[in-house]
């Protein structure tokens, strides 16, 4: 992937594309999530009609979270074992952090969608979506992992980066030595 400066351009736009497609889908879902007004109350019974549109969009936001997630780590450990493979690979501290960052980011986001997700399935009579109780998505959970979710790629995009610019210059530096 450090060879070919199209091939890091065209994954870096992969990446970010899917992290603003996770965002932007977090935003809609925001706007579509269920209100206190489509909740039904029966005395003690709740029933939340029909899953929102939110559900679908969650869906969207955590499955091109988790793919860029995935695409980013893979290039990254490719990209350290091939310079593994050639020398004596050299991790810097600000791409360890970045990478603590990502995943730290990733996770937080990933468990706020998947259960504001959850949340927005349809909630029958009695059964409601935990121990029979109704709930519903508090404001700004969606917003919240859809800004989540573009930290976590695009401080993956800043790992692979300079590890990639530090693959480069090690070459460089290896060539002019030879």
């Amino acid at each position: 992937m450090g060879k070919h400066p199209l091939g890091c351009v065209l994954t870096f736009s992969v990446l970010a594309s899917l992290g603003l497609v996770s965002f932007a889908a977090c935003l809609v879902a925001e706007a579509k999530r269920s209100k206190k007004v489509d909740l039904k109350l029966d005395g003690k019974m709740c029933f939340l009609p029909g899953k929102s549109d939110a559900f679908e969009l969650g869906v969207a936001a955590s499955v091109s979270l988790c793919t860029a997630q995935i695409i980013g780590n893979v290039l990254l450990c490719a990209s350290y074992w091939w310079s593994a493979n050639t020398r004596k690979p050299k991790k810097p501290t600000l791409t360890a952090i970045l990478l603590a960052f990502s995943w730290i980011s990733f996770g937080v986001a990933a468990i706020l969608i998947s259960a504001a997700t959850s949340m927005s399935r349809a909630q029958p009579y009695g059964e409601g979506w935990l121990d029979g109780e109704c709930y519903l998505v508090r404001d700004g959970v969606y917003l919240s992992s859809g800004v989540l979710s573009l930290l976590a790629v695009f401080t993956l995009i800043g790992a692979a980066s300079i590890t990639i610019t530090n693959n480069q210059v090690l070459d460089q530096a290896h060539k002019i030595n030879a």
